[in-house]
C-alpha cells in the first residue's frame, strides 16, 4: 500500500435493500455502420458462420455474458430506414442516407429476431421516425406481433415465419432532438408525432412497451410527457463522453476518469421532470445507448459525391488498442451508476455489441474480447440481482486534467453493492481510477457472512489491451488482495483495476 493514499472504509447493511436491478441495464446495441452487422454479428458463408449465416462465435461470446436484450436497427440509420425493403424472398439494396453507403437489406427483421433467439435475449426494436411516419411503425408491429391479421402478419407468415415474435420493445426513433438527425424535430413537433406514433402502434398491439427518444432538456421532456407521457413505458436518453465523430484521437487514461465524477447528470435531470409529472412509476429510463467513446465518421455529411475516404476513415473506430484499461474501468463506473439508480433505470444498451467501439472484435479466424467484454462478463455473473445500502468513508481524492486542461477532482474509488435473492450472496463492486498506485479498502462485514473470492480486472498498464494476438487483460482470481481479521476485510485494489468482493453466507 502507498501511504500516501488512505484507506477507504466501506460498510454493507444486507437488510437495506434498495431494490431490484433489471437485468436488462446490462443490454447491447447493433447498427448497420462499419462492421458491426455485415461481417460482424452476420456473415455468410464464413467457415465461422451457422447455416442461417450468424458468425457461431459471436453468438456464444453474446450468451456467455448474459445478454439481455439488443437495440437494433439503430442509431442514425434508422431515421432512414423503410423495414419492409428488408423482408420477403426479395431483398432490394437501399442507399443509407445517414451513413452514405449501400445496404443489402440481407439483414433484416426476420434475421434480427434470429439473432436475438440464438443468443435468448429479448428484441428491441427501434423505429424510423426521421423519414418515416406513424403508419410505417404501426405496420412494423403488425408484421411481427400479429398472429395473422393484417396485410404486413400474412407477409411475415409467407415468408415461412408462421408464430409471431411478440416484440415487446419499442422505441418511437432515434436522436431526433440532434439537427444532423435524418427528419429531425423541434420539441413542440416530437411530442404531437410520438402520441399519434404511439397511438397507432398500440392500436396493433397493446401490450407492447414504448420508449421515445428524449435528452436531458426541459423543453423536450415537459412537451414530450405532456402530448404522449400516457403511451410511454420508457424515455431513452443517450451518452458519450469522448467525442471523437471528428477526429479520431482517444482521450487517455487520465482524461477518461475525468469524466467519471457526474455519470449520473441525465439520470437525474430525467428522474426529476419524471417526478414532476408524477410518472415515476409508470414510465422508466432507458439509457439505450452509451459508450465512453463517440464513434468516429468525419464529414459524413460534406465529403464530395464519390469520395470514400470519408467511409475508409470509420475504420479507425475499431483498431483494438484504443479499447484499453481506461475503457474498462470507464465500464465498470458506469454500470456503478446504473445499479445505484436501478429504481429508475431499466434498461441500458452499450453501443454497440461488435466491431467499432464493441466488446467483441471479429476477424476471419476468431474473435477479440475486448477488456469491456469482460467488465460484463464480471457484472452480469457475480453482480447480485438486488441493490443494497452501502457507504463509503475515507476515499481519496486527486485532481486529473480532462481533455480542455480543467482540473477535475476525481474519487479514486468507484463502488457498488449487490445482494443475490437466492442464496443471500453480497458482491460488491470496487473500482480503483488510480492509473499507478494500488488502493486499500477495509470492508465491515454483515454479521453471518465471510469472504469468498475476489475476481480482478486489470492490466500491465492503464494502456493495456486485448487484440488478436495479444490477450493480456483478461480476469483473475486474486485471493492474495484479500486478508481477514475477525469482521473487518481488507481489500488491496491494483491500480486501474475493476474487482468483484463475494461475501457468502459463514
Amino acid at each position: 500500500m502507498n501511504p500516501a493514499y488512505p484507506i477507504a472504509a466501506v460498510a454493507i447493511d444486507p437488510q437495506r435493500a434498495l431494490f431490484k436491478r433489471d437485468p436488462m441495464i446490462y443490454g447491447h446495441f447493433l447498427e448497420h455502420f462499419g462492421r458491426q452487422i455485415y461481417g460482424g454479428v452476420f456473415a455468410p458463408g464464413h467457415p465461422l458462420s451457422d447455416e442461417d449465416g450468424f458468425r457461431t462465435d459471436v453468438i456464444r461470446a453474446l450468451k456467455d455474458i448474459d445478454t439481455p436484450v439488443i437495440r437494433w436497427p439503430g442509431g442514425c440509420f434508422v431515421s432512414a430506414y423503410h423495414w419492409k425493403k428488408g423482408v420477403g424472398e426479395e431483398r432490394v439494396p437501399a442507399y443509407d442516407k445517414a451513413w452514405r453507403v449501400e445496404d443489402p437489406n440481407t439483414f433484416g427483421t426476420d434475421e434480427y429476431i434470429s439473432l436475438c433467439k440464438k443468443i435468448g435475449c429479448a428484441p428491441y426494436i427501434c423505429t424510423n421516425a426521421g423519414s418515416g411516419t406513424p403508419e410505417e411503425m404501426s405496420d412494423w408491429v403488425e408484421y411481427c406481433n400479429l398472429p395473422k391479421e393484417g396485410e404486413f402478419a400474412r407477409l411475415r407468415k409467407a415468408g415461412g415465419h408462421e408464430e409471431p415474435y411478440s416484440v415487446r420493445y419499442w422505441s418511437v426513433g432515434n436522436e431526433n432532438y440532434y439537427p444532423g438527425e435524418i427528419g429531425s424535430k423541434t420539441h413542440d413537433e416530437w411530442g404531437r408525432f410520438v402520441c399519434e406514433s404511439a397511438k397507432m402502434m398500440r392500436r396493433v398491439d397493446p401490450g407492447i412497451e414504448l420508449s421515445a427518444a428524449a435528452i436531458a432538456d426541459i423543453d423536450w421532456n415537459v412537451r414530450l410527457l405532456k402530448e404522449a407521457g400516457p403511451y410511454l413505458k420508457w424515455i431513452s436518453i443517450h451518452g458519450y463522453w469522448d467525442p471523437l465523430w471528428q477526429r479520431n484521437e482517444p482521450a487517455g487514461y487520465t482524461e477518461c476518469m475525468a469524466k467519471t465524477t457526474d455519470l449520473d447528470r441525465d439520470v437525474r435531470k430525467v428522474r426529476g421532470l419524471l417526478e414532476a409529472f408524477g410518472l415515476e412509476k409508470q414510465i422508466r429510463i432507458a439509457y439505450d445507448e452509451w459508450n465512453l467513446r463517440g464513434w468516429h465518421h468525419p464529414n459524413v455529411d460534406t465529403a464530395p459525391l464519390g469520395s470514400t475516404e470519408f467511409i475508409k476513415a470509420r475504420e479507425k473506430s475499431g483498431i483494438n488498442s484504443t479499447y484499453s484499461m481506461a475503457d474498462a474501468v470507464f465500464t465498470a463506473c458506469f454500470l456503478n451508476m446504473l445499479l445505484k439508480n436501478s429504481d429508475i433505470v431499466g434498461m441500458a444498451n452499450f453501443a454497440p455489441a461488435v466491431n467499432t467501439r464493441g466488446v467483441i472484435y471479429t476477424y476471419d479466424d476468431g474473435i477479440v474480447l475486448r477488456p469491456t467484454y469482460h467488465v460484463f462478463r464480471m457484472y452480469t455473473k457475480l453482480m447480485g440481482d438486488e441493490v443494497i445500502d452501502s457507504f463509503e468513508t475515507g476515499v481519496p481524492v486527486i485532481s486529473m486534467a480532462d481533455r480542455d486542461g480543467n482540473s477535475i477532482p476525481v474519487a479514486l474509488i468507484d463502488m457498488a453493492a449487490t445482494r443475490r435473492t437466492e442464496d443471500g450472496t453480497i458482491a460488491l463492486s470496487l473500482v480503483n481510477k488510480h492509473p499507478d498506485q494500488e488502493l486499500t479498502v477495509k470492508i465491515k462485514m454483515p454479521a453471518g457472512y465471510a469472504p469468498e473470492k475476489v475476481m480482478t480486472l486489470s492490466g500491465s498498464s492503464p494502456d493495456d489491451y486485448n487484440d488478436v494476438d495479444r490477450n493480456s487483460v483478461v480476469p483473475y482470481e486474486n485471493p492474495e488482495a484479500l486478508s481477514e481479521d475477525g469482521q473487518e476485510l481488507t481489500v488491496t485494489l491494483p491500480a486501474h483495476s475493476v474487482n468483484i468482493v463475494c461475501l457468502g453466507k459463514a
